[in-house]
């Protein structure tokens, strides 16, 4: 796909963007207890969740999270016209990866957004796994007993997210050399 042209836009950034769900299944992780002993946490095995749309900007530290109820198209596309509105005088090259809801013939790009899509089978390639993975290990061995619960959680986490956070998580050597980008 052909990049738009940024001539009307005051700004470029550059945008890595993910999904991942989040649920009231107890997600199991490493926990302190003395030489020999079991740890124990709470746990329950309720399959209900949801799911976060990320983008985030290992140039300027920016971000936008949105806590949607599926992982579709539909839902993607709100997930785009938001992103389209954050700064909107910025042109933004998103970086995302092959999900096939990315490719809906039904997706209305907004005219400040280019997608730039990663070579198949790559998450590697992508610093929003990182940022995920910040917050999987903030929901480790945490229960939640409603969605309600859940999402107040995950506002509590995206709101301790500063832009310093953001840049030292996302800033892979591969984006800056090389490249010419500037604040």
């Amino acid at each position: 796909m052909a990049l738009k042209s940024p001539v009307k836009y005051s700004a470029i950034n550059l945008y890595f963007q993910d999904e991942s769900r989040f649920g009231l299944f107890t997600k199991n992780g490493k926990a302190l207890t003395a030489r020999g002993v079991k740890p124990i946490c709470p746990f329950q095995q309720v399959f209900q969740s949801t799911y976060l749309f990320g983008a985030f900007s290992p140039i300027t530290g920016d971000k936008l999270l949105l806590e949607l109820p599926h992982c579709n198209a539909d839902w993607f596309q709100i997930f785009l016209d938001h992103l389209s509105n954050l700064h909107p005088n910025e042109y933004k090259i998103v970086v995302l990866d092959n999900g096939a809801f990315h490719h809906s013939k039904k997706l209305k790009i907004p005219e400040n957004i280019s997608l730039l899509f990663l070579p198949p089978y790559s998450p590697e390639l992508n610093p929003a796994e990182k940022m995920w993975a910040k917050y999987k290990r903030a929901f480790t061995n945490r229960l939640h007993k409603s969605l309600e619960q859940l999402s107040i959680f995950i506002e509590e986490v995206v709101k301790n997210t500063s832009k310093d956070i953001v840049i030292s998580t996302c800033a892979y050597s591969y984006i800056f050399e090389g490249l010419f980008w500037t604040n």
